[in-house]
Order: structure tokens, then C-alpha cells, then sequence
């Protein structure tokens, strides 16, 4: 007798292999067979007229710290998310000293966390003990690795700096970190030389982790960020993952078909390489990547020190090089406040609108909504209609591309249930699904199936992950693709999407009926050595 029989609907089994009729019951957690006429349940969910598919793997979130503050993460749930990798874009919880301030770690939220950890592999612990609506693997940092050796500091990395930090990515690794991250258009990362991300991924490559690059730059100098990217793997034999590939705003028209031909080029070359991208065609980032090195030494309260000199400010305004296009060339009507604690009501008006209510250039503004946030301004964000769509479209066309949310597990109702993760947050693979799949047909749903199912798992190492067949680790997702809708809005970013039906997390049900259950059964996914 089974725990749990899913009935009635069509098996896609995350390989890209087409739909079949059966059931599929599951006992002690596990798949314990496929087919029909299976036997009696305790438990049955109806999947009439719907997909039976393998659980959702987001490759790349930044829940880092919000999963310690409410660990429920609806908004993946409810979208069919079973696992999401953390430690993103060179940030990461954790390595942290104890001479760094909490508010130093990105996505930091002042909201009752104690931040009594210091190793990667005490902050594996303190998620693991929180209640988990989704399974969570995760990446150390280079950011991270970096500020635990040098704090903030804008001072080139010593040879025994360098020492530290490699013995710490190797502790990190140790604990069952999944992974290494860069961003290198973040700070501490874009004062970063390519000899210290070689290092540190030959480090990576020893254990047989993935790399993850958020590359150097995407728009007028794109091809120096993306070669940079393929160097760095070739020289440290690590396998590369190309994170949010899609070029930005500034970037030349044939920026995207270039960088897959280069990318092509590398496979050739035996680099062992593949990307992802966000479903969307908005992009965000927080307001304080767009200011220069120097103003972010000494971490937030380093910054609001220099936020209150009149004379920095200034020069602060006219950052020769800030991560995006747009603020260079002042185009701020294009760009939208998406987060603001300090500020909520001005959320969804461009940088044009909020200087014009405050009498205010737009980036005295946005220097102004850093300062209200105080210690929390890492958390300021703002918005753009930054990618091309056609891009997204000759990404999805890769069999390689993966799909994935970039942004924040989140809980209305919750205590950051105002919070906004990103636009893509609650509707990503609704999008995906709906938007791309049956209503344009750019590609399979089988296939867009597998970009989310086995291709995440695969490059993550997780053999019992991503794929139905008998013996594998029952999360499942049950959904309709007739009525899968991505509903949110840059108006309303905050509404689940329509047409999943069920959601088993290791068997036990997270979603039922369209409905978030109480369970949170999530566990931290540990590398183990040699993947």
C-alpha cells in the first residue's frame, strides 16, 4: 500500500521525453513505482487534465537571509519549487567574522535573526534547523569570502590573503557547499583580478563543484565579461555556469548571438559550459551597485558616513562607471524604485516621478531613499525594462539554458511579506510555462519541463533530483498547463500564479489543491565530495 497516489494525470519525467498516462505512488518519501492500475493509497490526489512533473529547481536565488527570518517561502511553493540554490552572485551568508557588522551580509533584514554563525557550515546548520517549504543547496560567496578576510577594504588582495581566502572556499566545500559564485559587477567582486577568481576556482574544481559567474559586464564591454568568464574555467578546470546570461541595456545588437557563438566556440575547447537566464525581460539590482568602490568601504555604515558629506555625495552622483547604462546616461524615467522598507509608497514609480515629489535630482533621490533605509540599504532596489525579449527567446532555443528566478523566496503575510524579492519573484515559472511554452511556442513543454527539472540537477551534481523513476526522491509538482498564468505585475508583484494544482516535497504535501499547506518539510541539500 502506498503513502500517496498522484492519479489521472500525464508524466513528464524531466528528461525531455514526451507525456505518457500514468500514475505514480509514492511511499516513505520516495517514488515507488510509475504505471497503471498501481494498487491502493492512504492518500490520493486527482491529476485529471493535468502534468505530472518532476519538482521545479531554481538555480539561482538570493534567500540567503530571508529564509532565516520565515523559512515558508510561498511565493516558490505555490509556483511548484521544490529546491532553489542560494549564495548567488558572489554573495552568501556566510563565511562571517565577528568584525563584521550583520547588515554587512546582503539581504540583510532587521528582523529579530540572531547572526551568531561564522563558518559556512554553521550557516548550513542554523537553515538547516529552520522550517523549509522548499529544499535549499547552496554556494559560498567570493564576496563573502572576501569581506571575512578584508572586510571592506578596496586594498589589493596579499599572497596570504589570497591563502585565506582559498582555505576558506575549501572549508566552505568541505561543509557541503554546492558551489562558488562571482559577481562581478557587484562590489567586492569588481575590484576582484581574474588571478584571484582563478584561485579560488581551481579550489572549486578540487571538489568538483559548480562555478557560477554573474560576468564582469554585460553591456558595452559584454565580450570582455563573458571571455573573462570562459578563462577563468579553462585555466582552474572548473565547470562554468553563466548566471542571468542575457546582455543588458547598452550592450550591441548582435550582443546575444555573439556570446552564444563564443560560448560554442569554448565547448569546442573542452570548457565545460552552460548558462541560465530569467524568464523576463525586467531586470533589478540594488541601488548601491551603480556607486563607486570607494564609497562602499567600511560596509553600510562606511557609506552612510560619506552619504552625509556633501562634497562625496556629489562625487558619488557622478560615478563615471555604475553597473548600469541607464544611470549613466540619466534615463530614469526607465527605471523604477522596486523596494524601498523606508519608502514603500513611492514602490513602482520611476526615479523621474520620485525627484519630481521630492523637488530632487532623480540620483539625489535615490541617495536619499539609501540614507531612510539606513544600515538596510543593500535592501534599496530598483528596476528596469533592461533585457530584450528576442534574447530571452534565442536563449530558450539553447538546449543548455536553464531557467531560473534570481530573486526571493517570500511569504505574504509573513514578516517580509512587503517585501519584493523581484518581478519574476512569485510568476517565474508561470511565465515560463505559460507565457513562453504554450502561448508563443518557443519551445516544448517537455522541454522547458527539463530546464527546470534535470538540466538544474545535473549541473548541480543531484543524481536522485530532477527526474521521476522508481527509487527517486518524491518532489513532484501537479499542474495544468492550460491554466498555468504568471497574474503578478510591476503594479501588484505579490500574486501566485494560476494552474498548479499539488506540490510534494519529499512526499509530504506543501501544496494541495491550489492551496499552500502548513508542512514546510525542507531540508539543506549538502555537496558530498567528488561531485
Amino acid at each position: 500500500m502506498f503513502d500517496l497516489l498522484i492519479k489521472g494525470g500525464e508524466i513528464l519525467d524531466g528528461t525531455g521525453a514526451p507525456a505518457y498516462r500514468a500514475d505514480l505512488g509514492v511511499k516513505n518519501g520516495r517514488i515507488a513505482a510509475i504505471g497503471l492500475e498501481l494498487g491502493e493509497a492512504a492518500e490520493t490526489l486527482d491529476a485529471t487534465s493535468c502534468i505530472v512533473a518532476p519538482g521545479f529547481i531554481d538555480i539561482h536565488t538570493h534567500s540567503d537571509f530571508v529564509l532565516l527570518v520565515d523559512g515558508r517561502a510561498d511565493s516558490q511553493v505555490c509556483q511548484g519549487v521544490t529546491l532553489e540554490v542560494i549564495g548567488q552572485c558572489g554573495f552568501s551568508c556566510a563565511p562571517f567574522t565577528g568584525d563584521m557588522a550583520p547588515s554587512q551580509l546582503i539581504g540583510f533584514h532587521d528582523a529579530g535573526v540572531e547572526v551568531n554563525w561564522r563558518s559556512f557550515g554553521d550557516y548550513l546548520d542554523r537553515l538547516d534547523a529552520q522550517a523549509l517549504g522548499v529544499n535549499v543547496a547552496a554556494m559560498v560567496g567570493h564576496g563573502a569570502i572576501r569581506q571575512a578576510i578584508k572586510c571592506d577594504a578596496v586594498t589589493p588582495t596579499t599572497p596570504e590573503e589570497l591563502r585565506a581566502m582559498v582555505w576558506l572556499a575549501d572549508q566552505a566545500f568541505e561543509a557541503g557547499a554546492i558551489g562558488f559564485s562571482t559577481g562581478l559587477e557587484y562590489f567586492p567582486g569588481n575590484i576582484a583580478p581574474m588571478e584571484e577568481m582563478v584561485e579560488l576556482c581551481s579550489a572549486c574544481a578540487r571538489h568538483g563543484r559548480l562555478y557560477a559567474t554573474h560576468v564582469r559586464n554585460r553591456d558595452v564591454h559584454y565580450d570582455l565579461g563573458f571571455t573573462e568568464a570562459v578563462a577563468t574555467a579553462r585555466q582552474s578546470g572548473a565547470r562554468l555556469q553563466i548566471s542571468h546570461i542575457q546582455p543588458k541595456y547598452g550592450a550591441p545588437k548582435r550582443a546575444m548571438a555573439h556570446t552564444l557563438e563564443l560560448l560554442d566556440r569554448a565547448k569546442r575547447e573542452d570548457v565545460d559550459v552552460a548558462f541560465d537566464i530569467i524568464p523576463h525581460d525586467w531586470n533589478h539590482t540594488s541601488v548601491v551597485s551603480s556607486l563607486p568602490a570607494w564609497a562602499r568601504e567600511g560596509g553600510p555604515l562606511g557609506l552612510l558616513a560619506r552619504l552625509a558629506d556633501p562634497g562625496l555625495r556629489e562625487a558619488m552622483k557622478h560615478n563615471p562607471r555604475p553597473m548600469w547604462r541607464l544611470v549613466a546616461e540619466r534615463r530614469f524615467d526607465d527605471v523604477l524604485l522596486l523596494r524601498s522598507e523606508a519608502h514603500p509608497e513611492l514602490v513602482g514609480m520611476s526615479f523621474s516621478e520620485i525627484g519630481r515629489r521630492r523637488n530632487a535630482e532623480p540620483m539625489d533621490a535615490a541617495l536619499d531613499l539609501l540614507q531612510a533605509e539606513g544600515e538596510a540599504l543593500n535592501n534599496v532596489m530598483w528596476t528596469s525594462r533592461g533585457f530584450d525579449d528576442a534574447d530571452v527567446r534565442l536563449c530558450l532555443e539553447q538546449a543548455e539554458c536553464a531557467v531560473m528566478s534570481d530573486t526571493k523566496a517570500l511569504t505574504p503575510g509573513g514578516p517580509l511579506g512587503e517585501t519584493i524579492g523581484s518581478l519574476s519573484g512569485y510568476g517565474w515559472v508561470a511565465r515560463l510555462l505559460g507565457h513562453y511554452v504554450r502561448d508563443e511556442g518557443v519551445l516544448s513543454l517537455a522541454e522547458a519541463v527539463r530546464r527546470i527539472t534535470s538540466l538544474p540537477a545535473a549541473r548541480l551534481g543531484l543524481s536522485d533530483r530532477g527526474r521521476l523513476h522508481g527509487g527517486a526522491i518524491a518532489d513532484i509538482v501537479v499542474f495544468d498547463p492550460r491554466r498555468v498564468r504568471d497574474v503578478s505585475s510591476v503594479r501588484e508583484p505579490r500574486r501566485h500564479p494560476e494552474g498548479f494544482e499539488h506540490v510534494l516535497l519529499g512526499g509530504v504535501c506543501t501544496l494541495r489543491d491550489g492551496q499552500r499547506t502548513k508542512a514546510s518539510p525542507g531540508r539543506v541539500i549538502r555537496a558530498t565530495s567528488g561531485r
